[in-house]
């Protein structure tokens, strides 16, 4: 779902630019009534391009891609880059320094035993950050996630860069493959009162590029994934947090699935499963079978780094573990987010509200 997360933080620091307190309720006020905002419903038909850009009459939407990449001894690496856009309020975005839209970027490059992450913040309106859909380009100062210039199709041949005090990467991403609406063609569920994102993924695209550590650089490839989402009200607010997974196996399927949690304990479970072909299935929660197994203590939270998935229609039986089980995001909202292994294949995992 990745409710891509981390507009939770977005969120709480647009409460600061608009000086009015975060909400109490639901995990990082994700949960708050959004009734001025537009609303998600039921049957809407995706348009790309597009749907590749902004959508402003929402209040909250992100461009989310990860990597599982390899250098030639065989090293793993990951990459994530996110860029959110927020709205302080509904309503006609304004010209200049008084658009109401707040845009938050974040990237890291989790390589063990390090983690290496940074965010940038911008206003909207005055050209800093952004998003447009053709030629398709989501940017927040030199950080851009971008078609390369020539591409005939959007989202099918890609840049993606942004750097840190300590780490840079520039890579490209391919794909031939068709896009994948998440959930009731594109209606992603996060709860049973209804909340939901309009949700679509490219989990097929192939990265080659630079990966650079301490000033190190390595020649790195590997899987990527591309998520879309909007909305105006995610989640509840009895929901305090959630554990997203995407998954690419060697036999050529992909798998997305994610729990929202409950704070009394119980938790909202779907996921889609992503044939070889692009051919989806969405999987509920009594299709999965997921538990934590091992935790890891990381900055005083005890967070599950080694996880049990089960799908037994589909003949899974892997336990997923952390490439690097300190992969935590200590930025102005913190959460745990990095690549994970397992027999058979590699993903990301992303864990917010321990």
């Amino acid at each position: 779902m990745k409710i891509k997360a981390l507009c939770c933080a977005a969120l709480l620091l647009l409460s600061a630019c608009d000086k009015t307190p975060a909400p109490e309720t639901s995990f990082a006020g994700l949960g708050s009534e959004a009734a001025d905002f537009t609303q998600v419903v039921p049957g809407k038909v995706f348009s790309f391009p597009e749907d590749h850009g902004p959508h402003p009459g929402f209040r909250i939407e992100w461009w989310y891609v990860t990597a599982n990449l390899k250098d030639a001894q065989g090293n793993l690496f990951g990459v994530q880059w996110t860029l959110f856009r927020n709205a302080l309020k509904a309503g006609p975005t304004q010209p200049g320094w008084h658009a109401s839209t707040v845009w938050l970027g974040h990237a890291a490059a989790p390589p063990p035993p390090r983690h290496y992450a940074a965010e940038r913040l911008a206003r909207g309106g005055v050209g800093q950050a952004g998003a447009q859909a053709v030629p398709f380009n989501a940017w927040i100062d030199d950080w851009n996630f971008a078609t390369q210039p020539g591409a005939a199709t959007p989202l099918a041949d890609m840049q993606l860069k942004a750097s840190g005090a300590q780490f840079a990467y520039d890579l490209r991403l391919t794909s031939n493959r068709p896009l994948v609406l998440q959930g009731d063609k594109g209606y992603s569920r996060k709860s049973d009162q209804g909340q939901a994102s309009y949700y679509y993924s490219q989990p097929f695209f192939t990265a080659n590029g630079s990966v650079s550590l301490d000033g190190q650089v390595y020649q790195v490839s590997g899987p990527a994934w591309l998520d879309r989402e909007w909305s105006s009200q995610p989640l509840a607010a009895s929901q305090t947090g959630w554990d997203w997974f995407s998954l690419h196996l060697d036999r050529g399927e992909q798998l997305m699935l994610f729990r929202v949690r409950q704070k009394d304990g119980g938790g909202y479970l779907t996921g889609t499963w992503i044939d070889a072909q692009g051919h989806t299935e969405t999987l509920h929660n009594a299709d999965i079978q997921l538990t934590p197994l091992t935790r890891t203590k990381i900055d005083g939270r005890s967070i599950p780094t080694r996880w049990s998935l089960k799908i037994p229609g589909k003949h899974l039986d892997i336990t997923t573990e952390a490439v690097n089980q300190k992969a935590w995001m200590n930025l102005g909202i913190p959460y745990w987010e990095g690549p994970v292994k397992f027999e058979g294949g590699v993903g990301y995992l992303e864990m917010t509200g321990y």
